[in-house]
């Protein structure tokens, strides 16, 4: 028996959608029906990828945003909430990296990640999910209310990664922050899990792959292979669905294994 997941007059919004894996969740949840946001700071790749979507027939807006910047979030959030409709959907991706030995990590740098990963990744979904609690509590009996928020982690955040020291205590932090928001929202009907990544090959990446470092940590892999954007769609999806109602505060590895 065939299954569908049909996500039709919902409203996503993902965050980081110019490039990498936000680019490939705004083309998947639009696929499925839903009118996405397309958040982030680069106006001309988000209109380029917005561009895309409506080519297929999808429905997608642009909307600024810098998850560094707590006015910037707030006024995104009202923006798409005015413009679009109620958010149901978040997919909070927005994130940096930093490579390099802790003993020479800078405080800037520290900061710098922990402000997109973490902290930015925080107040986004609490700016969207209080919206979401204000609807629940004010829904009348039988209608549909909550959400879904997917926060975007890392394999890093699972098992120590060496020379992504700040990187993996970010994405450490969105795992645990995963399970708290799960414990105290799940009552108004919110869900919030996480996806775990393992190593993705992008174009902010795909260079790499091809130096001899890339080849050696490929190698070092369980299957010695590196994932591409689109085997994620799955679970992107089965998140995002209604029909994962049961689904909450879990902590998906899509890693190849990397993480056992």
């Amino acid at each position: 028996m065939a299954y569908t997941i049909d996500l039709s007059g919902r409203v996503a919004l993902v965050t980081g959608a110019s490039s990498g894996l936000g680019w490939q969740f705004a083309q998947v949840l639009a696929r499925a029906g839903a009118a996405v946001a397309l958040g982030g700071r680069r106006l001309d790749r988000l209109k380029e990828l917005r561009a895309a979507i409506e080519a297929e027939g999808g429905d997608a807006h642009v909307v600024r945003l810098d998850v560094t910047e707590t006015a910037s979030i707030s006024g995104a959030v009202a923006h798409v909430e005015t413009e679009v409709g109620n958010i149901d959907i978040l997919v909070n991706n927005a994130g940096i990296s930093q490579s390099g030995p802790l003993a020479d990590l800078r405080p800037e740098d520290f900061d710098r990640v922990f402000d997109t990963n973490a902290r930015g990744a925080f107040f986004v979904a609490q700016a969207v999910a209080r919206r979401m609690i204000a609807r629940a509590q004010g829904a009348a009996p039988g209608t549909w209310a909550g959400g879904r928020i997917v926060n975007i982690a890392s394999v890093a955040g699972l098992r120590a990664v060496s020379q992504l020291g700040a990187y993996a205590m970010s994405k450490a932090a969105v795992v645990h922050m995963t399970r708290v928001m799960a414990h105290e929202w799940g009552r108004y009907g919110i869900n919030v899990n996480a996806i775990c990544p393992g190593y993705i090959d992008t174009e902010l990446n795909h260079g790499f792959w091809g130096t001899e470092n890339g080849r050696r940590t490929r190698d070092a892999l369980p299957r010695k292979r590196v994932g591409r954007a689109e085997d994620l769609d799955l679970v992107l999806l089965m998140l995002a669905a209604g029909q994962s109602h049961f689904i909450n505060g879990a902590i998906v590895n899509a890693d190849d294994g990397y993480a056992v």
